[in-house]
């Protein structure tokens, strides 16, 4: 048993209470001899992470020629990324020529086999194409590939591409035929519905990718560029003393001249890419993709309504010959426009306007439609009186009656028939507009029919004295003068807006109030701007001005006061309210005012003849 017996671990110590405690705290006589091989360990680790952090004098040479070393493969890794480049756009060119000829250009020839059209149309739309296809499929294309496989052997291809440079007069063959294949395109397709469905046809299928035949068409005139501007990239990253900078260098000088006189033609591609893209948004619009058009601009516009003042979203394309207001259709997909109006900008004329409710508005007026737009993004505050004080309305001339569509009035800037001066209303005297003129009259005034010009001599509802003028009758201009009734409007006042009047106590209304350069001593109050006969008007000769508001008065009022003759006015603003008091001020003294050729830095042109200053 003896044997068997095991030494317990506590046995054979000094202190046998070592146990409990001890073995609880574990701590034991071994303890220290434990953390000393720990600290031992740690140490070690700590020396070798400080050195590593501190750096090896020896080793800093090596990372130096690795850091070259991988800075030399990446310039290597661009170099093969152009190369790839090269090689997948000309993949993909020569699908696209491909497709220009053995498809677009087969198919029509052989169509025009049947003598369904001549085959001499067929073959100067495409030009050379077959010459540029064959040269690049079977010659360019697999040196490209046959190089890009031995890559690692052979890092170049300035030589290939120089290959290249005796056959870039193709191109030019091709760019100087592009506008007259353009116009044969756009001619037969509009003559020959077999010569259309046959475009349409192969367009519709996959392999087209969406895109219409004078997209690919495009296709060679850019691809010169495209090789001039990844040869310029290849020789960035090319080291100075590498073997193929000279053969890349030699193909790039030729290349590039080949590209700058092929820039005229670039400029023209991506503007028929423009016109190609809104006569998509227009629906098929047509004579949108034609040579003679020239893109200049697009964007949303707000039309003001010829009745009222509301704004309506249109959308306006400018070219160089044209300008067509359009609405737009709820639609992601195809057409996005629909054709109002085209202005020819042959006599088109461009005016600033001012609006009560709506600033920062101009008129484009032109032969077959007169428009008043404002822009969408407004960047200065409104000032609605003095902006309507330097409104003119163009009156259209003895020459242009008919032929040039006028501007029309809106209903809410008269009170009364521009012709008869009868007040309007909801029932027996309500509003029309004369086609000629754009003046607003009553029905009386109104009921007369004349072909106008700039409709295609359709009968349009025009007014007596403009159906006078188109028939020959005497000039209802003249007529008018013979009435010396004063028109309200701003081109021959010395200050003119709305205010505010009372008279004697009665309800404030609204009124155009203008003191005229003819009578420049007399107040005209008018219902509306473009009224033709004033309601009432004040002699200020001998009146007395007060420019303090009474209790009962607006804040920004002032008033006229002659014996028991009370006129009260309030502006919209101090500043307003300062400016026609230094008016009437010198106009109560008889002073007479004159209006400046040019505007004032305040809008009003305000002069005095014989003082200095008001």
């Amino acid at each position: 048993m003896d044997g068997c017996e095991r030494t317990s671990p506590l046995e054979g110590t000094e202190d046998p209470n070592i146990g409990t405690d001890k073995l609880v705290n574990g701590d034991i006589n071994t303890e220290p001899s434990s953390r000393a091989r720990t600290e031992r360990r740690l140490s070690k680790e700590d020396a070798v992470e400080t050195h590593h952090l501190q750096g090896d004098p020896q080793n800093e040479p090596k990372k130096e020629e690795e850091r070259k070393t991988e800075l030399k493969e990446t310039n290597e890794q661009k170099l093969y990324k152009i190369a790839n480049e090269l090689l997948q756009t000309e993949k993909a060119y020569v699908t696209r020529l491909y497709l220009l000829d053995q498809v677009f250009c087969a198919k029509l020839m052989e169509e025009a086999g049947k003598g369904t059209f001549p085959v001499e149309v067929v073959k100067n739309i495409f030009s050379n194409i077959s010459s540029i296809h064959t040269f690049h499929s079977q010659f360019l294309l697999p040196d490209l590939e046959k190089r890009m496989s031995q890559w690692n052997t052979t890092p170049r291809i300035g030589d290939i591409l120089q290959k290249l440079t005796p056959f870039l007069k193709m191109y030019a063959e091709y760019v100087k035929n592009f506008d007259k294949a353009m116009e044969l395109l756009k001619l037969w397709t509009e003559k020959s519905p077999q010569f259309k469905a046959i475009i349409q046809d192969i367009q519709s299928q996959e392999v087209c990718g969406c895109l219409t035949l004078q997209h690919h068409m495009l296709e060679p005139v850019q691809r010169v560029p495209r090789y001039e501007m990844l040869l310029k990239d290849y020789l960035k990253k090319l080291p100075q003393d590498a073997s193929d900078r000279s053969d890349a260098e030699k193909s790039l000088e030729i290349i590039a001249t080949a590209a700058t006189h092929s820039n005229t033609a670039i400029r023209k591609s991506e503007n028929l890419k423009k016109l190609l893209e809104i006569y998509v948004m227009l629906g098929e619009e047509e004579d949108i993709v034609n040579a003679s058009n020239e893109f200049i601009k697009e964007g949303h516009i707000l039309k003001l309504a010829a009745r009222n003042t509301s704004a309506m979203d249109r959308y306006l394309f400018l070219f160089n010959n044209m300008l067509l207001y359009c609405v737009p259709k709820f639609s992601l997909m195809g057409q996005r426009f629909t054709v109002r109006t085209r202005i020819g900008i042959d006599g088109m004329k461009v005016l600033e306007t001012s609006n009560e409710d709506y600033p920062h508005t101009f008129q484009v007026s032109g032969k077959e439609r007169t428009l008043e737009l404002q822009t969408i993004e407004i960047f200065h505050q409104k000032n609605e009186t003095f902006k309507l004080a330097s409104k003119e309305v163009e009156a259209v001339s003895k020459a242009e009656l008919g032929k040039r569509a006028p501007r029309w009035i809106r209903d809410n800037e008269v009170t009364m028939c521009m012709k008869c001066k009868e007040m309007f209303n909801a029932l027996t005297r309500r509003r029309h507009h004369c086609r000629a003129c754009g003046f607003v009259v009553c029905w009386k005034c109104s009921d007369y029919k004349a072909p106008l010009e700039y409709d295609s001599n359709k009968m349009n509802k025009v007014c007596k004295d403009c159906y006078s003028t188109l028939s020959g009758a005497q000039d209802s201009e003249d007529r008018a003068k013979k009435k010396g009734m004063l028109r309200g409007f701003s081109g021959n006042s010395i200050i003119c807006g709305f205010l505010q009047y009372s008279e004697k106590g009665k309800p404030w209304q609204k009124m155009w109030c203008v003191i005229p350069q003819t009578e420049a001593l007399v107040l005209y109050l008018y219902g509306a701007p473009q009224d033709v006969k004033a309601q009432s008007s004040i002699p200020l000769l001998g009146y007395t001005v007060e420019g303090i508001p009474r209790s009962a008065d607006p804040p920004i009022s002032f008033r006229l006061t002659q014996s028991k003759s009370v006129h009260s006015f309030a502006a919209d603003s101090e500043e307003l309210k300062q400016r026609w008091l230094r008016v009437i001020r010198v106009a109560v003294t008889g002073e007479v005012l004159q209006q400046t050729s040019g505007n004032s830095s305040e809008g009003n042109g305000i002069h005095i003849a014989g003082s200095e200053a008001l």
